[in-house]
């Protein structure tokens, strides 16, 4: 019997997901703050309903033993990065990470910092 396909989370979703890595288990409140730092104007309403969505799809836990619902992520970071990483790799660059990795090294969205962090990283395992 194949697993059941995972949700891929929307680009507001993967926002709401980075929010509660960094926060950890949240109330709707909770979130909503952090997301305002950035997003003054997002209403607590839209939050809400998009955390109720994300725990409908599976992206989300929420445990509902308190008067405020607690959410959590319901697969580690790296996990989904993984997962959307292959989906990526497969659909925009034929299967092939080395074309991936040479994509985002021609972009400019690569400091010379992270260049050199790239490399750094290459040297350490090169004799892995």
């Amino acid at each position: 019997m194949p697993m059941p396909r995972q949700p891929k989370p929307t680009p507001a979703e993967l926002e709401l997901l980075r929010t509660l890595w960094q926060l950890g288990p949240s109330t709707v409140k909770q979130v909503h703050e952090a997301q305002q730092r950035e997003r003054p104007e997002l209403a607590y309403a839209n939050v809400l309903r998009l955390m109720q969505i994300m725990h409908g799809k599976g992206l989300l836990k929420r445990d509902e033993r308190q008067r405020s619902h607690v959410y959590a992520v319901a697969q580690a970071q790296r996990s989904l990065q993984s997962r959307l990483l292959d989906d990526l790799i497969h659909k925009a660059f034929s299967g092939s990470g080395k074309a991936l990795v040479m994509a985002a090294l021609r972009s400019d969205k690569v400091s010379d910092a992270e260049r050199a962090e790239i490399q750094q990283f290459l040297e350490d395992t090169r004799d892995e």
